[in-house]
């Protein structure tokens, strides 16, 4: 149960979502699942894999994809139908969300600033955080506690860095950025090359980019790039596990999953999506629109609005019957056994081959 100090009409929710109001004084204090909905609660339906739930639930109103056949049900809670209910579920949430707590504005005493450091206004800054020689953190951005920012780090307005995150020196980071506890921004990248004798590093002098509204989930690695730029594209958001080696480019609007790892110089277009547990090979492309599924190895570029899986990655279609025709082998053996024992069987029946 998803219960707050809230209440709201269910008409103004209607309202707000373009749908009918419904009759009556309903009011709702929150959102739940639709096997957890009480009486006094919202939840919404956007698959038929949930049509046996949405039968016997209790919640008072249902989101319901306009999409979906529903059954009749006079005595069931009140259907609000629109285009996309994960969608609608995210505008009702918000009314019930309770806003997470903001730490006031100003340095807290055991934070360690270096006074070259451009620090704009209504800026928190937590105990043990270490900001960097020449570092510049934008109006109104939230630094927790245990912080590292390095030399020349540029922070833009609004963002928000949780504890433990580690930005190296030189990256620089938008406006409205998040990035959650424990990530590491600015990594050298692993590059090394045998002399002969030993693995001799190649150095990595390049950066990385966080352009505005990217949000980047719990134990994140970008590696800084070798020269040039390892770039984060606008409004990309990242899981929690997720590796990106250096020189990658990862353009706007892209989901990478938990888990996801992508080689040096790889390339996301705009709206990628990345499964997790996917991998990407040093120097792939993956146009816009595209989609790997999850645990996909992706070898070679991936051209726009393709679905590829499996591994190697293939077409997605072709590569669901290729595992389809996999799991018939065990069946094919037994069969070209049989057909071998009675071609034997028949060759033993007939006449010998005179000389």
């Amino acid at each position: 149960m998803n219960k707050s100090s809230r209440s709201i009409a269910l008409r103004d929710i209607a309202g707000m979502l373009g749908c009918a109001a419904p009759a009556g004084d309903v009011q709702i204090t929150g959102m739940a699942t639709l096997a957890d909905a009480g009486p006094g609660e919202i939840s919404f339906l956007g698959s038929e894999a949930f049509l046996k739930q949405f039968k016997v639930t209790r919640a008072a109103a249902v989101l319901v994809h306009k999409k979906l056949q529903i059954p009749e049900n006079s005595g069931g809670p009140i259907v609000l139908p629109v285009d996309d209910a994960d969608l609608a579920m995210a505008t009702v949430l918000a009314l019930f969300a309770q806003p997470p707590a903001r730490p006031k504005a100003g340095n807290d005493p055991q934070a360690r600033i270096d006074p070259s450091a451009k620090i704009g206004e209504n800026v928190s800054i937590g105990a043990f955080s270490v900001i960097g020689v020449n570092a510049r953190i934008g109006r109104g951005s939230i630094i927790h506690p245990q912080v590292y920012i390095g030399e020349e780090v540029e922070i833009g307005e609004d963002c928000e860095i949780f504890p433990q995150v580690t930005i190296r020196e030189r990256v620089r980071i938008g406006s409205r950025v998040i990035i959650n506890a424990g990530s590491v921004l600015g990594k050298d990248g692993f590059g090394y090359r045998w002399d002969g004798t030993k693995q001799v590093k190649i150095p990595q002098i390049g950066t990385v980019v966080i352009e505005d509204d990217v949000e980047i989930g719990s134990c994140v690695c970008i590696d800084r790039a070798k020269f040039s730029v390892t770039r984060i594209g606008r409004g990309t958001k990242i899981d929690n596990l997720v590796q990106i080696a250096h020189n990658c480019s990862i353009g706007p609007h892209s989901v990478i999953a938990g888990q996801a790892g992508l080689a040096g110089s790889a390339s996301l277009g705009t709206r990628v999506t990345l499964g997790g547990q996917s991998a990407l090979r040093d120097h792939v492309d993956v146009g816009d629109g595209a989609m790997v599924a999850a645990c996909a190895a992706v070898a070679n570029d991936v051209a726009g609005g393709m679905i590829v899986s499996g591994m190697p990655a293939l077409p997605h279609r072709q590569s669901l019957r290729e595992q389809a025709a996999i799991r018939r082998l065990p069946d094919l053996v037994i069969q070209v056994r049989k057909l071998q024992e009675e071609i034997k069987q028949l060759r033993a029946q007939l006449p010998p081959i005179a000389e």
